[in-house]
């Protein structure tokens, strides 16, 4: 068998997404550390919760003496970092769940690690990593024809952002005083199967399904840069083997879209996928389709114009590139979707 690798919030959209790729694809031994929040789905890991190289533990970050049992327990050789309160619109409403969960957090387990870390010997010592995995969001605003890179500086706009933009300093923090080995990354905005509704992607999809308005924040024009959450956990892997300690690295899709876009691609992909519903919509009154959904709302505060990834450093040190298109990945989440839809 081969590393043991401990990952806190591995029942989360992306956590889960790398456990059933670690579990599918090499002969890691995964423990998933997870709140189970409203956030999180056991179901996204029905595929691999049979596995013996798999092991749920139902935990708390903020909780260092349970993390302190897990550590001696399962003396993993890699933490891989996602447990995070991650909705924008939520830290606008209510802040303290991030400020505890996301900084909070972030500190409690760092202190369990350097304890744990401090305690290794010889070869297990020398392989160990704490991988902390971040968002874009933590670089603020964005100028048109700009690139966000691993030496941006960082100007977060909400109380999300912000609490990430604290973790990663508290992780860099760590590895500048007390010598833990960290690598960080930073992600642009991911989609795929089993993401929460509340985010853009499976909230258009799911309410165009049912013949819900499909809510648009300002005129639309905010741009973001996509990543297919598969795309995403092989880059984590990639860092995983083979990023240099103390270093980070930016994962983006190369696929800037505006949100308006976004939703009227997702829009015609259903009116082929599933034309019977949208044939509904027609006969009643409403000739544009899917379209005649969407509803524009009042903008979000603090929302920021445009988030875009230069994610040229990974692809050149790691060899790692995005495989799917936004058109191919976002063509898999749509049919995933439906699928799932017609389960209900």
């Amino acid at each position: 068998m081969g590393r043991v690798i401990l990952i806190t919030g591995g029942a989360g959209f992306i956590g889960s997404a790398l456990v059933r790729f670690l579990i599918e694809n090499t002969n890691c031994f995964v423990v998933n550390y997870d709140k189970l929040t409203y956030a999180s789905n056991l179901e996204s890991l029905a595929s691999i919760e049979s596995s013996n190289r798999y092991h749920f533990v139902h935990g708390d970050i903020c909780d260092k003496v349970q993390l302190t049992s897990i550590l001696s327990q399962f003396t993993p050789d890699i933490i891989m970092h996602l447990a995070a309160e991650s909705h924008v619109d939520r830290s606008i409403d209510g802040p303290a769940d991030f400020m505890q969960t996301n900084i909070i957090g972030t500190y409690t387990l760092l202190e369990a690690c350097r304890e744990y870390y401090s305690s290794l010997k010889d070869e297990k010592k020398y392989g160990f990593r704490f991988h902390h995995i971040s968002t874009d969001e933590v670089y603020g605003d964005l100028a048109e024809g700009e690139l966000f890179t691993e030496k941006s500086s960082y100007a977060p706009s909400s109380p999300y952002s912000a609490s990430k933009a604290a973790s990663d300093h508290l992780v860099r923090a760590w590895y500048r005083t007390y010598g833990l080995p960290v690598v960080l990354s930073n992600c642009s905005n991911n989609y795929g199967p089993f993401q929460h509704n509340e985010k853009l992607i499976p909230q258009t999809i799911m309410n165009a399904l049912i013949g819900k308005p499909i809510p648009i924040y300002g005129n639309g024009l905010q741009v973001r840069d996509w990543l297919y959450v598969e795309d995403h956990v092989r880059a984590l892997y990639s860092v995983l083997c083979d990023g240099e300690i103390g270093e980070t690295y930016n994962i983006g899709g190369n696929c800037e879209k505006r949100n308006i876009d976004v939703v009227n691609t997702i829009c015609e992909l259903l009116e082929k996928l599933v034309p019977g519903n949208v044939n509904s919509l027609a006969a009643s009154g409403n000739a544009l389709g899917f379209k005649s959904l969407i509803t524009y709302v009042d903008d979000r505060p603090g929302h920021d114009v445009r988030y875009a990834i230069d994610s040229n450093k990974i692809q050149r040190e790691l060899g790692w590139k995005p495989i799917e298109s936004f058109e191919s990945g976002v063509r898999k989440t749509i049919a995933w979707y439906v699928n799932e839809a017609g389960k209900v």
